[in-house]
């Protein structure tokens, strides 16, 4: 068991650190998405990259005859059923969509590009003030994390906290 206070990286750093190409593409993701920093973009890339290697290795398992390749297609459509809930994947995917995913499907995902999306804020750092300041609540409950994935069954219930004072000026 670790220690609490020491918590463990959630992300992984490019490897080549001075790639001329990664570093504009990464810069272009950052301000679209009115990221923090790049951490948050590995944040998501780490995730993506777990999915896919999931991913990978069922596909191998998954034409077995055998008893693994029953365990396979189950952890299969068990993966697919979880990043549909999220919202990344449609309803009948299959493993080859979860390799052709993208990390803008992830960040597309997240609560301060879905706020911006839905018109609550103005721009995309503007959304990012506003669910951190606790004006943001999804399903009745104050969220304060910009990164926070929004499940695809909670997206209609994204509105202001009830007692944020944008609240009243919208039912006014």
């Amino acid at each position: 068991m670790g220690d609490p206070k020491r918590c463990r990286k959630k992300y992984v750093t490019p490897t080549h650190p001075w790639d001329r190409a990664r570093l504009e593409k990464e810069r272009e993701l950052v301000i679209k998405y009115g990221l923090r920093n790049k951490r948050e973009l590995w944040r998501f890339q780490n995730i993506l990259r777990k999915y896919r290697r999931v991913a990978r290795d069922l596909l191998g398992k998954i034409n077995l005859q055998s008893r693994e390749g029953d365990i396979a297609r189950k952890i299969a459509r068990d993966v697919i059923e979880k990043l549909n809930k999220v919202g990344v994947l449609h309803e009948n995917a299959t493993l080859d969509d979860i390799l052709n995913l993208r990390v803008e499907d992830f960040l597309e995902r997240r609560l301060q590009t879905l706020v911006h999306r839905l018109g609550l804020a103005k721009t995309i750092k503007e959304a990012r003030q506003l669910i951190t300041h606790g004006h943001i609540a999804v399903g009745g409950r104050k969220v304060t994390a910009p990164s926070f994935v929004v499940p695809k069954d909670l997206e209609s219930t994204i509105t202001y906290y009830k007692y944020s004072p944008l609240n009243k000026e919208v039912s006014v």
